[in-house]
């Protein structure tokens, strides 16, 4: 079977602007988003005091993926990432598809970030957010991120700069505070024995997700054959160190770590008082918030990669004449987002992060035989020891994964595939009877075919 040409070898209108720290920013946004402020409560409560090597193992798990990715991304130059190696790989349907779920996955992940980026407003105003207010807060947070991206990518990296900086700050300053104070918070009594590992890697490895952003806003990249695999790379090492760290400090700072609700801020509070939750809150924000513009920053990228292929309709290929932004696909997002918010009719679709992330995974994986054997002798090819060790490796953490996952959620799965591969149809018959009248206005022509 011959493989398709790929897609990038397409004239990219979109300016080569960003560097490899601004890959870096949107790939560790996109993992270090509202979940590290949740979820060591939960993986103490499955692992004890063994849960910050769980944060280890599930980064070494996620590695082999992240590799694949890495060397996937040193094949290409476009706009689209996961949307181009599949589609390179398996044809158009299969990239349409991958470019669907992962679409549908981290809309409604940005719907779910920017209720709780509302809801954690309420501490500030002493109270829950009125509905009015919330919907209020909802619409000038996705005005604002729209207007953001659509005004200049380079504006929106920089901000993303900023917000990344301020959700760093408390959460070393827990770690910082914490490792000071530790050798004195380890002579209270912890529990050693895990009670469930295997819930609590299915649980923990999640926080390692999300790093997909980078390599679709590769079309932007200075250097993205280059700079995509080391930015994966190195934001896979930060979030790991810092996870373990973080996860090492709040079980012993908080013998009560797995029962509470807030449980980085109630571990800041120990360590340093009521200044600690306020500053573990405000991080919240920013970390939800830097999730937020890094969704909006990459996302649009989809839909605006499938237009160029002919997939959807031409208007979400629209590019600004004076910023070179997407800004059909831009609008878009940011009026589906605000509205899957203010409804809320996107919490029963949680289940989804699991069958339209991981087979999301395992396409891009198995793509990488054919596109090894095309792409890989490039000058800038990443080439992984091994052979095709990584990639096994990488099937079998997927595969793991995906045995854990409810039937309901699969069900779920299927229908999006299923309105996806309408949307598909109806783009392709719409494009072929544009091509049709304009061959039969060619020949009608007494010039001729024009």
């Amino acid at each position: 079977m011959t493989i398709s040409t790929p897609a990038e070898d397409l004239q990219e209108p979109l300016v080569r602007r960003l560097s490899a720290l601004g890959l870096w920013l949107l790939i560790v946004n996109g993992m270090i988003g509202a979940g590290i402020f949740g979820v060591p409560a939960e993986a103490a409560r499955l692992a004890g005091a063994f849960s910050p090597w769980v944060f280890a193992i599930c980064g070494l798990l996620q590695l082999p993926i992240m590799l694949c990715f890495a060397q996937l991304g040193s094949y290409f130059t476009g706009t689209g990432g996961p949307v181009l190696y599949a589609q390179a790989a398996f044809g158009p349907l299969v990239g349409f598809q991958v470019g669907w779920c992962l679409y549908v996955g981290r809309l409604m992940a940005f719907a779910a970030n920017l209720n709780l980026l509302v809801s954690s407003l309420g501490y500030f105003l002493g109270g829950p957010v009125a509905p009015g207010l919330r919907v209020a807060l909802m619409l000038a947070i996705c005005g604002l991120l729209t207007l953001l991206n659509a005004v200049g990518a380079r504006g929106a990296i920089r901000s993303l700069g900023t917000i990344t900086f301020l959700k760093f700050v408390p959460l070393l300053a827990l770690v910082t505070v914490g490792l000071f104070k530790l050798p004195l918070i380890l002579r209270e009594p912890t529990p050693t024995i895990p009670h469930d590992l295997g819930a609590a890697v299915l649980l923990v490895i999640y926080v390692y997700t999300g790093f997909e952003g980078g390599s679709v806003a590769a079309g932007e990249a200075r250097n993205p054959q280059r700079d995509v695999p080391r930015a994966l790379l190195a934001a896979l090492a930060v979030c790991c160190v810092l996870y373990v760290l973080i996860q090492a400090v709040s079980v012993a700072a908080l013998p009560t770590l797995a029962t509470t609700p807030r449980p980085l801020a109630d571990a800041a509070e120990v360590l340093m008082g009521p200044v600690g939750a306020l500053l573990l809150t405000a991080g919240v924000i920013a970390s939800v918030g830097a999730n937020l513009v890094g969704s909006m920053f990459a996302l649009p990228r989809i839909t605006y990669r499938l237009a160029l292929d002919g997939h959807l309709p031409r208007w979400f290929g629209m590019v600004h004449p004076t910023y070179n932004t997407p800004i059909a696909s831009i609008a878009f997002y940011g009026t589906a987002a605000f509205l899957l918010a203010a409804t809320g009719s996107f919490v029963w679709l949680a289940g989804l992060s699991v069958v339209t992330r991981v087979p999301l995974y395992l396409c891009c994986i198995g793509a990488i035989p054919r596109l090894k054997a095309r792409l890989g002798n490039s000058p800038q090819a990443l080439r992984l020891p091994g052979g095709y060790t990584v990639p096994v490796l990488a099937v079998i953490v997927c595969v793991g994964l995906l045995t854990q996952v409810k039937a309901l959620a699969y069900w779920n799965g299927a229908a999006f595939l299923a309105v996806g591969s309408i949307l598909y149809v109806a783009a392709r018959r719409s494009k072929a009877k544009t091509l049709g009248d304009a061959a039969i206005d060619g020949r009608a022509s007494p010039l001729g075919p024009r």
